[in-house]
C-alpha cells in the first residue's frame, strides 16, 4: 500500500505539469490584454508607455517563455503579484479564499453523503413502494435543477418571501458571508461551541444545500441501483437462507459490496463539486476561490487565476488518489503493491 501510494503521489507531478500547461495556454490565448484596464482607466496613456509596461510584465515574450518563467517561480512558492488586489497571488488564493471554498465544498460533500447513502439504501430496500417513488422523484428533480436556478430560488424563498409573509420567520442572509466566530474563540472560551455551530450553519445553510443537491440526487439514484444489484446476488440469498437477520444481511453483507462503485462515483464527483462551487459562490456572493476565479478572469488578473486553477487541479488529483486508496478499505480483496 505504501509503495503504491508513493507511486501515485509521484504521478501527480507530471499530471500537474500537464494541467498547468493547458491552463496557462488557455489563459494566455484569451482575447484582450491584461493592460486593457489600464488603457481604459487612463486614456492619455501613450502606446510607448503601454509597450514599456508590456515589456515589464513580460507580455511581449512567447507563451512558452512566459510559462517556464512562471513555472520556475511557482516551484519556489512565488505565484506572482495580483494586479487587482496589489498583494501576492499566493496570499489571496491560499490564505484568504481557499479555506472558505474548502469549508463550503466540504460541507456540501458531507451533506450529500449523509443524505444520499441512507436514502439510497432505504429506497432500494422498499423498492416500488410509495417512499421509493417519492425518493426517486425528488432525486430526479434535484438532478435536473441547475445550481444557479436553485440558488436564486432559495435566496428568494428564505431571504425575501417567507420573512415577508410569515411574521417572525427568520430571514436567511442574502449574502453568504464567512461567519465572524472562529474556532480559536471557542478554545479561548469567549464563544460557546453551540454559538459557533449556529453562526456557521446560519450563514452557509443555503449555499451548502444548493451546492450539494445535484450530488445528493445523483448519489441517491446510484446508491439505490447498486444496492438493488447486490441484493439480487447469490451470497445475499445464501445469508438470508442461513437465518441471518435482515439488518445483518443489509449492513454487514450487502452494503459493503454496494459501496464499492459509490467510492468511484464520489471520487470522480470532486471536480463537479468544485466546479459547482464557482457558480454557487457567484450566486451567493461568497468570498471563496470560485468567486475569485471569476473576478480574476474578468479583470485578466492571470497570476491569481493561474494559482487558483492550479490549486483546484491539485485538489482533484489528491481526491482521486484517496478514492483509489479507499477501495482497499471497502473491499478487502483489493491489494495494492
Amino acid at each position: 500500500m505504501l509503495a503504491y501510494t508513493l507511486r501515485r503521489l509521484l504521478q501527480i507531478i507530471p499530471l500537474m505539469f500537464a494541467a498547468s500547461v493547458v491552463i496557462f495556454t488557455l489563459l494566455a490565448l484569451q482575447p484582450g490584454d491584461p493592460l486593457d484596464e489600464l488603457r481604459q482607466a487612463n486614456p492619455r496613456m501613450t502606446q510607448e508607455q503601454l509597450d514599456q509596461l508590456r515589456h515589464a510584465y513580460g507580455l511581449d515574450q512567447p507563451i512558452y517563455v512566459r510559462y517556464f518563467k512562471w513555472l520556475g517561480r511557482a516551484i519556489q512558492g512565488d505565484f506572482g503579484q495580483s494586479r487587482t488586489y496589489a498583494v501576492p497571488a499566493a496570499q489571496k488564493v491560499f490564505r484568504e479564499r481557499l479555506p472558505n471554498t474548502l469549508i463550503l465544498s466540504g460541507g456540501a460533500f458531507l451533506l450529500a453523503l449523509c443524505v444520499a447513502i441512507p436514502a439510497g439504501i432505504f429506497s432500494a430496500v422498499r423498492q416500488y413502494s410509495l417512499a421509493d417513488n417519492i425518493i426517486t422523484t425528488l432525486a430526479f428533480l434535484g438532478f435536473s435543477v441547475p445550481v444557479f436556478v436553485l440558488g436564486i430560488l432559495l435566496l428568494y424563498t428564505f431571504a425575501v418571501w417567507l420573512p415577508d409573509h410569515i411574521p417572525g420567520f427568520p430571514a436567511f442572509p442574502p449574502v453568504a458571508q464567512v461567519p465572524y466566530t472562529t474556532f480559536a474563540e471557542v478554545r479561548a472560551g469567549t464563544t460557546s461551541f453551540l454559538e459557533f455551530i449556529r453562526n456557521w450553519a446560519w450563514n452557509l445553510a443555503l449555499p451548502v444545500f444548493a451546492l450539494s443537491l445535484i450530488q445528493m440526487a445523483a448519489w441517491t439514484r446510484f446508491m439505490r441501483g447498486s444496492m438493488l444489484e447486490v441484493l439480487s446476488l447469490d451470497f445475499v440469498r445464501t445469508a438470508r437462507s442461513k437465518g441471518l437477520g435482515e439488518r445483518v444481511v443489509l449492513y454487514k453483507h450487502a452494503l459493503r459490496n454496494a459501496l464499492i462503485p459509490i467510492v468511484t462515483l464520489v471520487g470522480l464527483s470532486v471536480p463537479g463539486v468544485l466546479a459547482g462551487a464557482v457558480v454557487t459562490e457567484g450566486v451567493f456572493s461568497y468570498q471563496g476561490m470560485g468567486q475569485l476565479i471569476l473576478e480574476s478572469l474578468v479583470s485578466k488578473d492571470y497570476n491569481v487565476a493561474m494559482a487558483a486553477l492550479a490549486m483546484l487541479a491539485l485538489i482533484t488529483s489528491i481526491f482521486n488518489l484517496i478514492a483509489d486508496l479507499l477501495y482497499a478499505v471497502v473491499d478487502p480483496r483489493i491489494r495494492y503493491s
